[in-house]
C-alpha cells in the first residue's frame, strides 16, 4: 500500500498512466472493428453476448499477460535468423540477416488470418450468391457462436501481446499498466454496442471498415518483418476515410430528404 501511495505521489506517474490510457485506447480501436463485424455475423439475440465475452476475453488475456511480464519481453529475443541475400559485403555473403522473434510470428500469423478474413467478407458482401454455394457452411454468414468466440480469442492474443509490450515500453510500473489495461478495455465494452450497431446500419460502413481490417493486417505483417509502420499514419488514414464516409452518408441522407419533400410537394398538387 506505501509503494501505491508512492506513485500516486509522483506527478510522472500520473503523465504515465495517462498517455498510456491513450495509447492503449487507440490500440483497442482494432480488436474494438474485428469484434463488431463478426458479432454482427451472428444471429441478433447473441450478438451482444458474444461482444460482452469477447471483451471480457480480452481483459483476462491482458491480465494475465501482465501476471508474466518475464515471458512477454522474451517473447522479443530472436528465435531464428534468415540471411537477406539481398544485400552481400565484401565477401559475398549475407550483409545482415532477417531475425523473427515469437512476437513478430504472432503478430504475421495474425496480420494473415485478418487479411483471410477481410478478404472473405469482402467477397460475401460483393457477392452473396457464390458465398452462400455449395459450401454454405463455411461461409461468414454461417458463422455460429462458438465459432466467433474462437475467432475473437485468436485475435485478442495478438491485439493483447502487441498492446501489453506497448505498455511494458512505457513504464516499469505494473499498478500503473494494470489500470490503463482496465480502463481501455472498460471503453471498448462501452462502446462495443454503438460501434457495431452503427455498422451494422450502413453498408458502406461495413466495407470501410472491412478495409482497415486489410490496412491493420498489412501493417502487422510488415511489422512481424521488422518495417514498423507508425500507429499515428494508420489511425490518421482511418480517421480521414471515417471523415470523407460521414460526408457521403450526410450527403445521401440530405439528397433522401430533397427526394421525400418533392414527393410529398407532388401529392399536394
Amino acid at each position: 500500500m506505501e509503494a501505491l501511495m508512492t506513485l500516486a505521489a509522483d506527478p510522472a506517474v500520473w503523465a504515465a498512466l495517462i498517455t498510456l490510457i491513450v495509447m492503449e485506447v487507440v490500440l483497442g480501436i482494432d480488436n474494438l472493428v474485428f469484434i463488431s463485424i463478426l458479432s454482427n455475423k451472428l444471429p441478433e439475440h447473441q450478438r451482444q453476448k458474444a461482444r460482452r465475452i469477447g471483451i471480457s476475453l480480452a481483459l483476462i488475456m491482458r491480465l494475465v499477460l501482465l501476471s508474466t511480464l518475464a515471458f512477454i519481453v522474451g517473447l522479443t529475443a530472436p528465435v531464428f535468423e534468415l540471411p537477406w541475400h539481398g544485400a552481400l559485403n565484401e565477401h559475398g555473403e549475407p550483409a545482415w540477416e532477417l531475425a523473427f522473434s515469437w512476437r513478430d510470428l504472432i503478430l504475421i500469423a495474425g496480420g494473415l488470418f485478418l487479411i483471410w478474413k477481410a478478404t472473405t467478407e469482402i467477397h460475401h458482401s460483393v457477392d452473396p450468391q457464390d458465398s452462400e454455394s455449395s459450401l454454405d457452411k463455411q461461409s461468414p454468414i454461417a458463422m455460429n457462436f462458438g465459432a466467433a468466440i474462437i475467432q475473437i480469442l485468436l485475435l485478442d492474443l495478438v491485439f493483447s501481446i502487441d498492446s501489453i509490450l506497448t505498455a511494458v515500453g512505457m513504464t516499469d510500473h505494473l499498478p500503473v499498466m494494470i489500470i490503463a489495461v482496465v480502463f481501455a478495455v472498460g471503453v471498448m465494452m462501452v462502446a462495443a454496442d454503438p460501434l457495431a450497431n452503427f455498422i451494422n446500419d450502413n453498408p458502406t460502413v461495413v466495407m470501410l471498415a472491412l478495409g482497415f481490417l486489410l490496412m491493420i493486417g498489412a501493417t502487422l505483417i510488415a511489422d512481424g518483418f521488422g518495417v514498423h509502420v507508425p500507429k499515428g499514419y494508420i489511425y490518421a488514414a482511418m480517421a480521414f476515410s471515417g471523415l470523407v464516409e460521414g460526408l457521403n452518408m450526410a450527403s445521401r441522407a440530405a439528397a433522401k430528404k430533397r427526394d421525400l419533400a418533392k414527393q410529398t410537394s407532388d401529392k399536394l398538387h
